[in-house]
């Protein structure tokens, strides 16, 4: 006959385990808004880099045809997916202005950051001056 030997085993219990999900979760809720600022900058990011590949697109398009461009595909860019549409872009991108002398381009943000109700706005011109015109 063979015999068992029953031994216990060192665990946590359910409710112990309950205890600290709740602290981290308080944790996480202390820290979110501190972190927010950040997380937007990240995402600006974003809409820099797009901008300036759009404007060095513009410049390249000048530099060929002596004027600036409206169109997306004459100067060769492609917007990316938006969040909105399962993409991962954060910013749709236009071109609010082409004219023989000058462009401006803007990159509006599709979501709302920090769940204040503005959406980020960047602005950059053909002599690749960048502003944010609203700060999330």
């Amino acid at each position: 006959m063979i015999k068992l030997k029953l031994t216990k085993v060192k665990a946590y219990t359910l409710s112990e385990l309950l205890v600290v999900l709740v602290i981290i979760g308080i944790l996480i809720l202390i820290a979110l808004p501190n972190l927010m600022p950040l997380i937007s900058r990240a995402k600006a990011t974003e809409a820099k880099m797009q901008l300036t590949h759009l404007q060095n697109l513009e410049k390249n398009y000048f530099y060929m045809y002596s004027k600036y461009s409206a169109d997306f595909n004459e100067i060769g860019f492609e917007q990316e997916k938006l969040v909105t549409q399962d993409g991962n872009a954060n910013y749709k991108i236009e071109i609010i202005e082409a004219t023989m002398t000058h462009f401006k381009a803007r990159a509006t943000a599709v979501a709302d950051f920090d769940g204040d109700g503005i959406f980020n706005v960047w602005e950059i011109d053909q002599d690749k001056k960048l502003i944010e015109v609203t700060k999330d």
